[in-house]
């Protein structure tokens, strides 16, 4: 039996059983869904039976589930009744514990927000961005053409984590021979123990953090008597709004803005190349009309939806859908669910590289924390694309992806490849 088959018959099983199970026991959140890649036919599920749905986990306790396009984007653009207040529970399913909860400027809601995200737009200003466009091509150049050829390596590691780090330490001005640092501590920041028996303890967790805290207060401390400087660092440690925050505000942003430029741009990386290799007719497709590389790359963003929730708690009582939220409720919009809601997205269970309308998803969010970095994720990918296309006429997915145990970042620790000489 092929591996094709044995994949084909777990989907089937796994649709099986979301479609058979109680609606009452379906709990998108569960991690291993992601992991074994079987949440789509639960998301499915929901948006035909009950699109805003009340889900009950012991391990994140009750939430709203909300799986389609249009009521997602009712909750994302509502930020006065839906709140990401870090003291009412953020931005994730689960509530952290106290004393860990994490302090950005996504986890809070206008005025201190919109002053704080200020503070840090100007780094992917459109003049800023085209400056940065030679250096990322040319980094990228430089690690397409260190590929070994006819061997198997790790796509993940070798690719997608090298060229995000090197983007994040030229965004922090951070030293270059330590940036695999800053894929550790994304992983850190986002891992949960209970899904993932190599992730840390919550208490070695926020030690991990408080060590990354010491080496960027170095970083602060060297910059903030220094003049202002187009780097992440100065940006928060000159900025009206953030040159006093507290070293857990100041933590909770760094967080914030590692795992945002590092965890959703690797995982599209990889992502983007797993489903060219799922789907050769729009390899070949591209291969013949390299300039589809623009649509592509929006099509591959909302394909892996690389963050596959947001989190908000309803301020006061209010309908959504048809249901009756509470005050205090969790409401969780799957991004995922709605990248894939045919109502809102045509065959949008389908990957199409040339779509008409290639930026209809829900990847970046909307509303006031729409990603503040979504175009320069699009131009480091596109650069991707334009310098794989003519360097490998092929490119072999030779295994199956290792993914994140995850219903927050959905992601991959490993996909092997071989590119024949």
């Amino acid at each position: 039996m092929t591996i094709t088959a044995t994949l084909d018959e777990v989907q089937r099983a796994a649709r099986d059983a979301a479609f058979s199970m109680p609606l009452e026991e379906i709990n998108p959140a569960y991690p291993p869904f992601f992991e074994n890649d079987t949440i789509g036919h639960y998301f499915e599920r929901l948006r035909r039976d009950d699109p805003v749905h009340f889900s009950r986990s012991p391990v994140f306790g009750d939430y709203w589930s909300v799986t389609r396009y249009r009521d997602i984007m009712q909750v994302d653009t509502n930020h006065q009744i839906y709140s990401s207040d870090w003291r009412l529970g953020g931005i994730v399913v689960g509530d952290a514990p106290e004393g860990q909860k994490l302090q950005m400027f996504i986890a809070m809601d206008p005025p201190v927000h919109d002053e704080q995200r200020k503070a840090i737009s100007p780094i992917v200003a459109p003049l800023n961005l085209s400056k940065m466009e030679d250096l990322i091509r040319e980094r990228t150049c430089k690690v397409l053409d260190s590929l070994p050829r006819n061997e198997t390596f790790d796509w993940v590691d070798k690719v997608s984590i090298e060229l995000t780090t090197l983007m994040l330490a030229t965004l922090f001005d951070f030293p270059v021979e330590d940036r695999r640092l800053l894929t550790h501590w994304s992983d850190v920041a986002t891992s949960n123990p209970i899904f993932n028996p190599k992730a840390p303890s919550p208490e070695e967790r926020m030690a991990e953090l408080g060590r990354m805290l010491a080496y960027f207060t170095r970083l602060w401390n060297e910059r903030v008597n220094a003049p202002p400087r187009n780097d992440l660092v100065s940006m928060l440690a000159h900025g009206p709004a953030t040159r006093n925050m507290s070293p857990m505000e100041y933590m909770g942003n760094l967080v914030l803005l590692i795992v945002g430029g590092n965890d959703t741009t690797r995982n599209s990386m990889t992502g983007g190349l797993l489903a060219l290799s799922q789907h050769p007719a729009e390899f070949a497709k591209l291969r013949a009309n390299p300039a589809l590389v623009d649509s592509l790359v929006p099509e591959i963003i909302r394909w892996q939806t690389p963050l596959a929730h947001m989190r908000r708690t309803a301020v006061c009582d209010t309908e959504l859908g048809g249901k009756q939220i509470k005050k205090g409720e969790k409401v969780v919009m799957w991004y995922l669910s709605g990248n894939r809601d045919s109502e809102s997205i045509e065959n949008a269970d389908q990957f199409i590289i040339d779509r008409a309308r290639p930026r209809q998803h829900l990847s970046f969010g909307f509303g006031i924390h729409r990603c503040v970095g979504n175009r320069l994720a699009e131009m480091q990918l596109r650069i991707l694309w334009q310098e794989l296309l003519p360097r490998f006429p092929r490119i072999e997915v030779v295994g199956e992806p290792v993914r994140v145990p995850s219903s927050f970042v959905r992601g991959y620790t490993s996909l092997p490849v071989r590119i024949p000489g």
